[in-house]
C-alpha cells in the first residue's frame, strides 16, 4: 500500500458491479505529496483565525452567549475539519493508464473521473503562494465538457511538469488518429 488507497475497503455486494472499479486494485495508482496537508491546513487557519477574531469581538462587545458558543463550535469545527483535510489528500489519487488518465479522490462522497487522452483539449499547470512555498503545483485537465474536467493537485513541479507533457503528448497522439 502507498498510503494513498483506503484501508479494508467493503466488497461490492455479490451480482452488482462496482462503478469505482478500478478503485483499489486494478491499476497502479500514484499518490499526491503529503506536503499538501500543510497547504490546506493553512488555508483553513487563516479563514479560522478571521472567523474566530470576528465572533471574538463580538463576544467581547456584546457579552452575548452565542458569541461564545459559536467560537465553541467553530473550534471544534477546525478540529474535525483538520482530521478531514488529512484523510481527503491521502485519498487523491491518479493512474496513467494507455488510453486514459485516471484521477481519483473523496472520502464521504469517493469520486473517479476517467478523462480519455484524446477528449483533453489543454493542461495546466497552477501553483498559488502556497503552493509554491511548499514545492507543490495542480495539473488541470480541460476537456469540451466542463463538468469532466479534472485536476491533480499536490505534484512537485517536476512531476507536474512530466505529467503536462506527456498528457499534452498523448492527447496529440489520440486527436491525430480521430
Amino acid at each position: 500500500m502507498t498510503g494513498a488507497e483506503p484501508a479494508n475497503q467493503p466488497a461490492p455486494p455479490a451480482g452488482r458491479p462496482d462503478p469505482l472499479a478500478p478503485w483499489p486494485d486494478t491499476v497502479r495508482w500514484q499518490s499526491i505529496s503529503p506536503d499538501l496537508v500543510w497547504v490546506e491546513l493553512l488555508r483553513m487557519a487563516a479563514w479560522l483565525v478571521v472567523l474566530t477574531v470576528g465572533l471574538g469581538v463580538g463576544w467581547a462587545f456584546t457579552g452575548h452567549w452565542t458569541f461564545g458558543a459559536a467560537l465553541g463550535a467553530t473550534l471544534l469545527l477546525a478540529v474535525w475539519r483538520a482530521v478531514t483535510i488529512v484523510r481527503a489528500v491521502h485519498a487523491w489519487g491518479y493512474a496513467e493508464r494507455e488510453d486514459d488518465l485516471l484521477v481519483r479522490h473523496g472520502l464521504l462522497i469517493r469520486r473517479l473521473s476517467i478523462v480519455p487522452y484524446s477528449r483533453m483539449q489543454f493542461v495546466d499547470v497552477s501553483a498559488g503562494p502556497l503552493e509554491r512555498a511548499f514545492d507543490l503545483a495542480t495539473v488541470q485537465l480541460h476537456t469540451a465538457a466542463a463538468a469532466s474536467d479534472a485536476r491533480v493537485p499536490g505534484l512537485r513541479p517536476a512531476e507536474a511538469a512530466r505529467l503536462r507533457d506527456r498528457l499534452t503528448a498523448l492527447g496529440e497522439d489520440r486527436a491525430e488518429g480521430l
